[in-house]
């Protein structure tokens, strides 16, 4: 029985008294430890020489002008020639409308001004034969005072009656009164003519300018793509009735996107303009890298720009980190070599290191041509100017005398 009692006792106490750890796992968690700590620091290193001086976020998405084509003019479609996805170019037809009505106006338009121009020829040649009548009248004036003092002289010897020399004073009265009417005449007509041409009469250039407007009227009836790149949003139909300003299509040129990243305030301390940009699109994935610029920063968060700004007044008011958009430019060459669209994301990362930039724009910039500009609507006035001039130049006598 003791004997029991003592087996049971020495096996309580082996199980009660400490394991001894095996000599052999010291030098191996030393070895962690030391691989932990050389990690640490590398890190730290990596993140003050690298890391710190970038800011990232993915929070940003490929942008670009969304060119809508509208019409200005009232009309129906009675052709569409692009579709969705079409590559099109500035100033190709894309949608034709009913131009019936426009072309009688424009005919009329044009008849009126052949008209206009040689009445106007008229006016100045009536200059001449007003001067003409004038000098005639002048004649015939001096002819009655002439038979006058003939008459009178005559008058004294009785051997005319005083009946004929009343007469000779009436018809020296009505010549008179003849050249004064003729002078009239003259100067009336003068000052539709006078300073100008017929050319710059204004009675032309008042029918030219209906003409002109009927033609742009006309050529409004057919609409080219203001600008090259792709058909999207296509919202038109044949047969449709549109009316000015109604929106038909987009058009997307996405040889010219850029790249709205929305960083949060606490990153904008040290972004600045003209900061280089590596980009990742999730199109391309991690293959392909973008390189850009920062251009220019918003004005505002988005929440301060959006439909229904937060109130923050109110008294459930909860802080939000806010965001800021800051626009990036893109390499051209990299962008024709790997397209986008517009809405993909982007993974963004900004060399902060480069300070020596502004935080906003500090003047206007300076361009010696528009930064958004087309000239495909130019093509339809300089066509009317033509017809103008041709229509004035048939109607023109060969020479086109100005008024003296």
């Amino acid at each position: 029985m003791n004997t029991t009692n003592k087996d049971a006792a020495n096996t309580q106490n082996a199980a009660i008294a400490p394991v001894a750890v095996p000599t052999k796992r010291k030098p191996r968690l030393i070895i962690i430890s030391i691989i932990l700590l050389i990690a640490a620091m590398a890190y730290g290193y990596y993140w003050l020489t690298v890391l710190k001086n970038f800011e990232h976020t993915e929070d940003a998405y490929a942008a670009g002008n969304l060119v809508q084509l509208t019409s200005q003019v009232a009309g129906t479609v009675v052709a569409i020639h692009a579709d969705d996805t079409d590559l099109v170019d500035a100033g190709k037809t894309l949608i034709a409308l009913d131009n019936t009505d426009a072309k009688v106006s424009s005919t009329q338009a044009a008849a009126q001004l052949a008209q206009t121009v040689r009445e106007v020829r008229l006016t100045f040649a009536n200059n001449n034969s007003l001067q003409a009548m004038a000098d005639m009248r002048s004649v015939e004036l001096e002819r009655a005072k002439s038979d006058l003092a003939r008459r009178m002289a005559a008058g004294n010897s009785g051997a005319v009656s005083a009946e004929e020399i009343e007469h000779a004073r009436n018809a020296v009265k009505q010549s008179e009164a003849a050249l004064i009417t003729a002078k009239e005449q003259l100067a009336s007509n003068k000052v539709l003519t006078e300073n100008t041409s017929i050319e710059q009469h204004p009675n032309v250039l008042r029918a030219a300018a209906r003409l002109k407007e009927a033609m742009i009227a006309e050529s409004r009836t057919s609409l080219p793509a203001p600008i090259s790149g792709y058909v999207a949003k296509r919202a038109v139909q044949i047969g449709q009735r549109v009316a000015a300003g109604s929106p038909l299509l987009s058009i997307v040129p996405l040889n010219s996107l850029w790249v709205d990243a929305n960083f949060k305030e606490v990153q904008l301390a040290k972004m600045r303009i003209g900061q280089d940009v590596i980009l990742h699109s999730d199109v391309y994935g991690s293959d392909v890298e973008f390189h850009g610029k920062v251009v220019g920063m918003s004005a505002g968060t988005g929440s301060a720009f959006a439909l229904l700004p937060a109130q923050n007044a109110t008294g459930n008011w909860i802080k939000v980190v806010q965001r800021v958009p800051v626009r990036i430019s893109l390499d051209p060459k990299e962008l024709a070599a790997h397209p986008l669209r517009v809405g993909v994301s982007m993974q963004v990362k900004v060399d902060i290191s480069q300070q020596q930039g502004q935080a906003l724009n500090a003047a206007p910039a300076a361009r010696s041509i528009p930064a958004f500009q087309t000239r495909v609507f130019e093509q339809s006035a300089q066509d009317a100017d033509r017809r103008i001039t041709d229509i004035i130049q048939a109607n023109l006598a060969s020479h086109s005398p100005k008024a003296k």
